[in-house]
């Protein structure tokens, strides 16, 4: 097994990337620690690249994106990027809080995705470096107003991207308001492991320690059941190629065209990062580990990548070239008080972290 052992840790650096319209600058940074080289955006907190030794030390980019912004402000897909204030969909763009109902910005049909049409992937972030007893990383923040994309209260949000000694990738999630709203902040990288420009990932091997998913109807939007996955292609507690079944006769299959749907995970909401998923890449060795407080994760098998946008490899993506793990809490959740709650009030802290683990054999 290759580990991480790599012993040109730098701080981080930045450089001008790109200007928005307003005038403000996107910055790109640079880290690197343990074997592992992250390329982080101020706009969107887009990881632009994340690069990995394969079991014979050779380093590719493994996480989809674009050599310019203009890849990413033309992308729907949110590649590599901070999703918020409520990562996955909220139905019909409406919820009730404290017999208060909030109308939201729609941004998937008739429903609200990942915050609405200028959720968090859409801001530049505020951005600094640290290095500290061995870690290397950054500090993200920002301010959404009371009454962004609908959602009441200001939230202030900190997130910590951090790479330590080991080549761990950790996301440590920070937010409070001033109102009683609803957070569930995540991660948006589609991952190939045997490289960005690689082409498909379906022989891509998943395991994820949930017993149960949340079915969803033609919509995306979960039932409200919690639905075995005993004997459905749903079922990865033990490690399976993502295209084995990705073609089967399954409604909840033809419903998204392929996987993109909420596991629920078997350790629950915990108090720090558990390991919940595991994804490897049988040609380059390469394999992601997963730990999370959160309860669920949200895979998605790449099914709408348009195959019309050039990554930064020289490549157009298409569907399955890239493979989503987005830890969060429950679609929906706003509008389903059986699942576990998304509210934060005034005097609270949110509070989320998720660690990626990298090896090669």
């Amino acid at each position: 097994m290759t580990t991480h052992t790599d012993p040109q840790t730098s701080p981080p650096v930045s450089e001008p990337f790109a200007r928005l319209d307003d005038g403000s600058e996107v910055r790109r940074w640079h880290l690197r620690n343990g074997g592992t080289h992250l390329s982080v955006l101020s706009h969107g907190g887009i990881v632009q690249s994340l690069e990995l030794p394969d079991r014979h030390g050779r380093h590719a980019n493994v996480a989809l994106g674009f050599d310019g912004l203009d890849g990413y402000l033309a992308s729907e897909g949110f590649l590599g990027a901070l999703v918020g204030r409520y990562g996955n969909r909220i139905a019909h763009g409406r919820f009730e809080l404290d017999g208060t109902r909030h109308f939201l910005s729609l941004a998937d049909g008739t429903h609200t995705l990942h915050g609405g049409a200028q959720g968090f992937d859409r801001r530049n972030w505020q951005v600094h470096g640290f290095a500290r007893g061995g870690d290397v990383g950054l500090v993200l923040t920002l301010t959404s107003p009371d009454g962004d994309m609908g959602f009441p209260g200001t939230l202030r949000v900190r997130v910590v991207y951090t790479l330590t000694p080991r080549g761990d990738w950790r996301i440590d999630y920070e937010a409070v308001t001033d109102r009683p709203t609803v957070v569930n902040l995540t991660s948006h990288v589609y991952w190939n492991l045997a490289g960005e420009s690689a082409g498909s990932a379906l022989d891509h091997e998943l395991s994820i320690a949930a017993s149960r998913m949340t079915p969803v109807t033609t919509g995306l939007i979960p039932t409200g059941r919690l639905a075995p996955v005993t004997r459905t292609p749903f079922d990865f507690r033990v490690p399976r190629p993502v295209g084995a079944r990705i073609s089967a006769d399954d409604p909840q299959l033809r419903h998204a065209g392929g996987y993109d749907h909420n596991w629920v995970l078997d350790k629950g909401l915990t108090a720090a990062p558990l390991p919940v998923a595991t994804l490897r890449d049988p040609r380059s060795g390469r394999t992601l580990r997963i730990a999370t407080t959160e309860p669920g994760i949200q895979f998605y098998s790449g099914n709408s990548l348009p195959g019309t946008l050039v990554g930064s490899g020289g490549r157009a993506y298409g569907p399955g070239d890239g493979l989503c793990l987005e830890t969060q809490h429950y679609p929906d959740s706003p509008n389903r008080p059986g699942f576990p709650s998304t509210v934060l009030r005034p005097g609270e802290t949110y509070r989320s972290s998720t660690v990626h683990s990298f090896s090669a054999a």
